[in-house]
């Protein structure tokens, strides 16, 4: 009962064994053990509540947060006990707080609820009783037997059991799971696939044992056990017969499945996971600076509390005539009276916690991101792909990051290959003409076909028979066999989730080895010609571990064959036969130029190894347990002995713009590592040519390493010899076997010499290398930000690691956009990102999050000065209106659109000049001096206000003089708390309004109607507050206060003088700052066009070269200065970097690189 209530609450998920058994058509067995298993229903569950747990579960949620939580327990404590403030001044803002996030939070969860029931509600069919019938995808239970038609997405997770193809295939697309548009063939099993009909599937008895449902999409182990004339047969069921929920049937008229898995079971569901929460460094800030206010607040309470019995210890004070005790207080718990007078000044001064900051960072964030989205720069219109976020809680990060750490093939690359050279027998041949040519033999290119030799032709039928390609023609209802009959050849496209694969299949076609695709068990290759058939017998699936995959297949002859292909580390050590060091030479001068290497090489088997192998593949591929290490060990069993075939050699062209990008991030100061699974020499070819290396530049390599101390004695000798160089920029090159050796001993000397070095290329890197290299950054003592990007599903843990984690919408589906914080169709669009958005959200929080600070400390001090002048009675100086309004009318809408809208420079100069990314790197504008100076301010403004009224308004001080005649004895009398208080509060909402207008850089018309009108907003609110007697209200303490106060001319002249009085010294320190000691982004920003010149190159501001550490760059006063005294240089605006090569510096470096006038900086 217990676990139902906590199931139905959403609190505890649904109770599963180990393994489930899935009987088809229900058929269920009939005997007293057989105990019936649980299944989830099919219902697609996305939203998080329900009417039944939204208010104690959105609740318990919201009041995890401390601010939340704290002003709960202010509000209750002014309910128990006797308070100067009423309990709606805690409670109201609160209420607001509450209700405006639950409101958000229930309508963002009514659209999914939405959502759930049109998927939920969909028609489809089922077989039961023989027959076709129609329900609702809610309706499908696991067992159920259903149908599918061509173009329609799977409801559930299906075992394939037949298709209308007498083999039991199928075609299918899984772009809404991983964004592969390729078409992937999957089918059935013999025994189920000749059920083509329903009533025939009626009469099947099978049973499907399988594993509990997880998230992997490319993982599924289970077995099909049908029983036929009282006979068993089992078969091993894998990723190629289960048709994953969201994908979508193609080219097949019909399918029939069993479901194994429903409902939020399904892979699809399972991979709506949420990622782990990820924290910005402002974040972390703004909860310092809490915890720092919590303790003035404490202590505020504390020392108000101590000096009120001070007070009371003087008999004078202690029992006034108009206050005296009754008996029940004088014999009252000293104890008890302390800890409530304590908590009466907590609640008194508790507003110097603004509780509407984390609403409105919220707001910011959420409607800042938008931005993102909508800036047509980062849109590509080619794949019209534009940016989207998936985190809008890391906005500000984006302008802190110091490490981008990027893969390579598809992020820096096109991921589109083209064939360019290969290398058969030990002899290296190019593609000329749409022929394939040996090296040096050019003259063979107008002359005939030349006859293949055995080798050649092995080589290529290696390359056309090992893969996954599909093929499409385009055709209706499957007409493969039609339009091979008539030689539709034109008409046929490659399909393949490798790029290499489909660059290989399509050159060995213009060669003349032309795969038409597999037909039943056969795979085809039309060979000049001549259509030759292969039996397939086996794939030996590729895998990140062995980085190879294989086909076994039987040759017309009748020969058992093995084809396999891969990187050549994990090829050419298997290799016992052919020409193994030519080849080895020939993939290290491919790698040289760039191209990406593949090794192929096959093995024969004798009809009893034969026997051997499919023996212990068909063990192995129908065990249910520890089936992917038995895989893995004949695997090994069967990819040896090999002969050498050759290798083959593609081009992946860089993206445009790449090398200018890491360029502008370089000179941002932002260091790039490159993470790649390449070998060495194509990853530093690429890097080379996308600017991350530079030809001048001393590359250092840790590679090949093979034991602790070797790797040891190499970090040392690298680390020296850094000390020693005197070059100025150094490249790393780690390979992933080194890398792991350095990371288990040597991590504090590996990364020492990482951070010294300008950039670092990881090659040979496993998924889960890149990770680790990531949390080693992430772990140092210094503690950088890190952003990683990645394409493909090989980058999501790297990209999860990040702090910011970047996805690129390239063609290795979309398992890294899912799981990013942000996606962009481009590794270009990543400099505007970092360099103008993460510039602009970071200034913005960041005066954000300090300007509510600073407005509340305006708000609560002169609260509690006022208690130094009413003996600690705890009298409050704001009415309890005022109180509760402050932060949610009167001052919260300029700010929140500033934090949208503010643009302290222009965009095209943050692009032109990177090197303003450092004015905000280390979260500098968040730092504890920049805190404390706005704490500061806000202290000094609230003394003014305070005091400055208070001299003001004094008795001897005519202030109050209107020329009325007044009923008053004396104007004195007129002159209270309320209108004190009133006065105080006038000043500190113009000032604080104002203080915000002059942070301002960006005006736009929203600027201007919510800082005025905020302003106009509070006296019109005020007029009618105080100016009518509103039955509502119990007391009415402010009436005609204010319009009696601002009656007064002398009150607008003393509004005035205060106001000019906070606001002077704060524009005069501004003056001060932006000429005398300006950061380089206000040099920009207030300079004219003209001082900055050179455009054609990177000027002096952006290199910083001049400017040794700490120093500031010449302001414009200084200029001047220099000028009128006959010593200002020209050059030292005007130079520029004389050469068009790249420029990568350091943070204070000269390139020896770039021909630069030293003499000049």
């Amino acid at each position: 009962m217990l676990r139902w209530l906590r199931q139905q609450l959403g609190f505890s998920p649904p109770y599963r064994g180990d393994t489930r058994t899935v009987y088809i058509a229900n058929r269920f067995p009939q005997h007293e053990r057989y105990v019936p298993q649980k299944f989830a229903d099919n219902r697609i569950i996305s939203s998080k509540y329900t009417i039944w747990n939204f208010v104690p579960k959105n609740l318990f949620e919201q009041f995890r947060r401390i601010a939340n939580f704290y002003f709960l327990i202010i509000f209750l404590v002014q309910l128990m006990i006797d308070t100067p403030t009423s309990p709606v001044t805690s409670g109201l803002p609160l209420f607001f707080v509450i209700t405006v996030t639950a409101i958000k939070q229930g309508y963002e969860d009514w659209l999914r609820h939405k959502a759930d029931n049109e998927v939920n509600g969909a028609p489809v069919i089922v077989v039961r009783s023989g027959s076709l019938v129609q329900t609702r995808s809610k309706s499908i239970r696991v067992g159920d037997i259903v149908r599918v038609a061509k173009d329609e997405t799977f409801p559930a997770d299906l075992v394939l059991l037949s298709s209308e193809r007498e083999l039991g295939t199928c075609h299918i697309t899984t772009a809404s799971l991983d964004g592969e548009t390729n078409l992937k063939t999957h089918c059935a099993v013999p025994e189920t696939a000749m059920c083509r009909t329903a009533s025939r599937l009626e009469g099947l008895h099978a049973v499907v044992e399988c594993q509990q449902p997880e998230a992997d999409l490319y993982k599924f182990v289970g077995r099909l056990t049908v029983k036929q004339n009282e006979e068993e047969i089992v078969r091993p069921l894998g990723p190629e017969n289960l048709l994953l929920r969201g994908a979508r049937l193609k080219n097949t008229r019909e399918i029939f499945g069993v479901a194994v898995y429903t409902g939020m079971e399904t892979k699809m569901a399972l991979n709506y996971k949420s990622k782990s929460q990820k924290r910005s460094a402002v974040e972390k800030s703004m909860n310092t600076f809490l915890i720092i206010y919590l303790g003035i607040l404490l202590s505020e309470a504390t020392l108000s509390t101590i000096l009120k019995y001070a007070c009371q210890a003087n008999s004078q004070w202690d029992e006034p005539f108009y206050n005296m005790k009754t008996e029940q207080e004088k014999n009252s718990s000293q104890i008890l009276k302390f800890i409530s007078d304590f908590l009466a000044f907590l609640v008194l001064y508790n507003f110097i916690i603004p509780i509407s900051l984390y609403v409105t960072v919220e707001m910011q964030k959420f409607l800042g991101s938008f931005f993102i989205g909508w800036d047509l720069d980062l849109y590509h219109e080619e794949s019209n792909e534009k940016a989207e976020v998936n985190t809008s809680d890391l906005n500000e990060e984006l302008g802190q990051v110091e490490y981008v750490l990027t893969d390579k093939t598809g992020t820096l690359t096109e991921n589109e290959m083209q064939f360019r050279e290969c290398s058969i027998n030990g002899v290296k041949y190019q593609e000329i003409s749409g022929r394939l040519v040996p090296e040096g033999m050019t003259d063979l290119i107008d002359g005939p076909s030349p006859h293949l030799s055995r080798e050649e032709e092995l080589f290529l039928k290696a390359v056309s028979l090992c893969h996954t390609v599909q093929i499409s023609y385009n055709q209706p209802d499957g007409r493969e066999k039609f339009l091979q009959a008539n030689g539709s050849s034109a008409e046929m496209e490659y399909y393949a989730s490798s790029p290499d694969e489909k660059a290989l299949v399509e050159a060995t076609k213009r060669w003349g080895l032309a795969f038409t695709g597999i037909k039943g068990e056969n795979m085809e290759i039309k060979t000049f010609g001549k259509i030759e058939k292969y039996k397939l017998l086996h794939v030996l699936e590729f895998d990140a571990n062995r980085r190879r995959m294989s086909v076994l297949l039987q040759a017309p002859s009748g020969v058992k064959l093995l084809f396999t292909k891969g990187a050549e580390s994990s090829i050419l050590p298997y290799a016992t036969s052919g020409a193994i060091e030519k080849t080895r030479l020939h993939v290290d001068e491919f790698a040289m130029k760039g191209l990406r290497t593949l090794v192929v090489a096959c093995r024969r088997f004798s009809p009893e190894q034969y026997e051997e192998v499919d023996r212990r593949l068909h063990e192995a591929r129908t065990a249910l347990h520890h089936r992917e290490e038995q895989l893995a060990e004949v695997f090994s069993f069967i990819e040896r002995d090999l002969e050498l075939l050759g290798a083959t050699g593609v081009e992946d062209k860089l993206q445009e713009n790449v090398q200018e990008t890491i360029e502008a991030l370089c000179l941002a100061g932002i260091k790039v590592w490159v993470l790649t699974g390449d070998k060495q020499e194509t990853a530093v070819s690429v890097s080379l040519s996308c600017g991350h290396f530079h030809r001048t530049m001393n590359i250092l390599e840790l590679v090949q390493q093979k034991s602790d101390s070797d790797c040891a004695e190499q970090l040392g000798r690298l680390a020296r010899r850094i000390k020693e160089d005197h070059v100025i920029q150094h490249g790393l090159v780690v390979d992933g076997a080194s890398l792991s050796l350095a990371l288990r001993e040597h991590e504090k000397l590996f990364m020492e010499v990482c951070r010294s070095c300008t950039a670092v290329l990881c090659c040979r890197m496993a998924p889960l290398q890149k990770a680790k290299v990531v949390r080693l950054l992430k772990t140092s003592p210094e503690k950088p930000i890190t952003l990683a990007v990645g394409d493909g599903a090989n980058d999501v843990s790297m990209i999860q690691e990040a702090h910011v984690g970047i996805g690129i919408m390239g063609k290795e589906g979309r398992q890294a956009v899912r799981n990013s914080d942000y996606a962009i169709a481009r590794f270009k669009f990543l400099a505007k990102l970092l360099l103008v958005h993460g510039h602009y959200y970071y200034i913005r929080i960041a005066t954000l999050v300090q300007y509510f600070f600073y407005k509340n400390v305006c708000f609560i001090t002169p609260q509690f000065l006022y208690q130094f002048f009413c003996l600690f009675s705890q009298q409050t100086l704001y009415d309890s209106v005022y109180l509760t309004l402050y932060n949610i009318c009167f001052t919260s809408l300029p700010i929140l659109v500033y934090s949208l809208f503010e643009q302290l420079v222009q965009p095209q100069i943050l692009l032109s000049k990177p090197a303003l990314y450092r004015d905000i790197s280390r979260n500098s504008l968040l730092s504890m001096k920049t805190f404390l100076s706005w704490t500061l301010m806000g202290f000094g403004h609230a003394f003014l206000f305070f005091f400055g009224s208070y001299l003001l308004m004094g008795e001897d001080n005519p202030l109050m003089g209107n020329g009325q005649v007044s009923v008053f004895l004396s104007r004195r009398y007129m002159f209270g708390n309320w209108t004190f208080g009133t006065l105080v509060f006038t000043v500190m909402v113009i000032t604080v309004t104002l203080k915000l207008a002059l942070e301002i850089r960006f005006w736009t018309w929203m600027n201007h109607l919510v800082t005025w009108g905020s302003i106009v907003f509070y006296f019109v609110f005020s007029f009618f507050y105080g100016g009518i007697m509103w039955p509502f209200l119990h007391t009415q303490d402010m009436y005609c206060v204010f319009i009696q106060l601002l009656s007064s001319g002398s009150v607008w002249f003393a509004i005035i003088l205060m106001v000019i009085g906070c606001l002077m010294p704060d524009v005069i320190r501004k003056v001060l700052c932006r000429h005398l000691w300006p950061t380089s982004t206000q040099v920009v920003s207030f300079s004219p066009p003209q001082l900055v010149e050179g455009d054609a190159g990177v000027g002096c501001l952006d290199s910083l070269c001049c400017l040794p550490e700490g120093q500031r760059q010449h302001s414009r006063l200084g200029l001047v200065l220099e000028h009128v005294m006959d010593r200002w240089e020209p050059a030292r605006i005007s130079r520029s970097w004389r050469t068009p090569e790249p420029f990568c510096p350091n943070d204070r470096s000269v390139l020896t690189l770039s021909a630069v006038e030293v003499s000049h900086c």
